[in-house]
């Protein structure tokens, strides 16, 4: 593989799960709705960053381990899919499911092909 392509194939993962932490943040303003306390309203900001946070914290542990970031990313689509479904429009699914499998399939890509380039050197581990 070529040295700009496993680039690619290592970043695209790592940006497209600080694309979507951003994404999913946006769901967290709803709480400035002027009708709440200052710390009341931090606390729901707080409240309302965990799905954020919890995004954020596998993708730090997936930045060095690819394999877990596919299995995490991947439960936490499934997950999403099979809790919530039929309760939102379609593209709420595809918003949020589609990049928790697209994020589970990159880090999926990148983790196979370190694999491979590491049994190709001899470095069986």
């Amino acid at each position: 593989m070529k040295a700009s392509s496993f680039r690619l194939l290592y970043w695209s993962p790592r940006i497209v799960g600080l694309l979507f932490a951003g994404l999913i943040s946006l769901f967290a303003l709803d709480v400035f709705d002027g009708q709440h306390a200052f710390w009341q309203t931090m606390l729901a900001l707080l409240m309302h960053l965990i799905p954020t946070f919890l995004v954020l914290g596998l993708l730090a542990a997936a930045w060095r381990w690819e394999w877990l970031g596919a299995l995490s990313f991947a439960a936490l689509g499934l997950g999403y899919l099979i809790g919530f479904w039929g309760r939102f429009h379609w593209s709420a699914y595809v918003m949020i499911a589609g990049p928790l499998l697209l994020l589970s399939g990159l880090f999926l890509a990148n983790w196979l092909c370190h694999r491979k380039e590491h049994l190709v050197a001899g470095n069986v581990s």
